[in-house]
């Protein structure tokens, strides 16, 4: 993994924020605000959200707003002669690629964050990544261009960033294994026949952190776990057997790395994203900023659990997906997103997101060392595998 950017940054980092108004983006959008000596907002994007993306541009004044649904984005018009308005995936590439851009936030949902991210290693630019849906996807692929580029790939995930920031308490070599704490989402204790009739409502009352829906059904599955393992093995380069997963409900402790020594090192600090994102754009620094501090005269007893994996089988598969490589993490990412999506609109049961998962898993046509192109070819079929799987279920057998 490249830890730093050799490459010399301007006295204001000029960052650009794929997915400014989704919940990452706008606590990254507060951390600049709170930072405006360090960092500069450049460049931001919206997919569809054009209404708060003018609110963040008339707040930021950046140099450029891209929203990649074109239909939309003329809605905008032109904005004034300091920010301009861009469209589609081009204006995405315009701004990643731009030579006075720094820092480039990936905090895009779902496969759609891989393009920005890609454009903006080839250009050479520090990534902060927060779309965990582009290393799952393409990972070894990723992380081989970052290398090449010589370029950083900073975790902004609040599990990984513990990790990178545990990590420099001793050499890579001598890391003996890491731990990834999980909330256990709403339906921590719960068995799985007590899921059946879950509602998209009940799912998304998650107890400690507030994010948006996708990530949210994740955490209510621990299907944000099982991508977590797979995110974790390619960034740090491990083997899947040094990754495991604790459940931790009061989300104070973010991580662990174990030392081959015995000595086990994490990073605490509340649940708020504002500080692994912060340290993202501000690394190596650490500096005051707006994140939440622990109040250590409240503080209580802190539990551990070790996650159900009958009830909650995703954890397994990101374990089996983390394991194959190739092709597995771009079907295995294409099929939960589409399979979230339908329980989001009611057209499956909570527990069918895993088992639809499983299924199309394991029966697609693996490859090992696949190209960009082949894995956008198995984000398709995988969506298109989920919506046969749920007609063939769904389907009635005439009498």
């Amino acid at each position: 993994m490249t830890l730093v950017t050799e490459r010399p940054l301007s006295a204001r980092r000029r960052v650009v924020v794929l997915g400014s108004t989704g919940s990452i983006g706008k606590s990254c959008l507060d951390v600049i605000s709170h930072l405006e000596d360090r960092l500069q907002a450049v460049g931001l994007s919206a997919h569809s959200n054009w209404e708060m993306l003018q609110a963040q541009a008339e707040k930021h004044q950046p140099r450029w707003i891209a929203v990649t649904d074109a239909t939309l984005a003329n809605r905008l018009g032109e904005w004034n002669q300091q920010t301009r308005v861009l469209r589609g995936v081009d204006g995405i590439h315009t701004m990643v690629t731009d030579p006075e851009v720094d820092v480039v936030v990936t905090a895009i949902v779902g496969s759609a964050g891989l393009i920005g991210t890609w454009a903006a290693l080839e250009a050479g630019k520090t990534i902060a990544v927060a779309n965990k849906e582009t290393l799952v996807m393409a990972g070894p692929l990723v992380m081989d261009l970052a290398a090449r580029k010589n370029v950083a790939v900073l975790p902004v995930d609040s599990e990984h960033s513990a990790i990178f920031q545990a990590m420099h308490g001793g050499k890579r070599e001598e890391v003996s294994r890491v731990v990834l704490t999980a909330s256990g989402g709403p339906f921590r204790g719960r068995r799985q026949a007590d899921l059946a009739e879950v509602t998209p409502d009940e799912a998304l009352r998650h107890p400690t952190w507030r994010m948006g829906p996708k990530i949210t059904i994740d955490s209510a599955t621990l299907m944000n776990k099982a991508l977590e393992v797979i995110e974790a093995r390619w960034l740090f380069g491990l083997d899947p057997e040094q990754i495991e997963v604790i459940i931790h409900p009061e989300s104070v402790i973010h991580s662990f790395v174990e030392f081959r020594d015995g000595s086990v090192l994490a990073q605490l600090s509340p649940p708020d994203m504002r500080l692994p994102i912060q340290y993202a754009l501000t690394y190596p620094d650490r500096v005051s900023g707006p994140a939440r501090r622990l109040k250590w005269g409240e503080l209580g007893a802190w539990t551990f659990e070790q996650p159900d994996l009958e009830t909650f089988p995703a954890l397994e598969l990101g374990y089996e997906v983390a394991r194959r490589g190739g092709t597995c993490g771009a079907v295995f990412n294409a099929a939960n997103e589409e399979a979230v999506n339908r329980f989001l609109a009611g057209q499956i049961a909570f527990l069918d997101i895993a088992r639809a998962c499983r299924d199309v898993l394991f029966n697609h046509d693996f490859s090992p060392q696949p190209s960009l192109a082949e894995l956008a070819d198995c984000d398709r079929w995988a969506r298109q595998e989920v919506a046969r799987w749920i007609a063939k279920k769904t389907c009635t057998i005439p009498i």
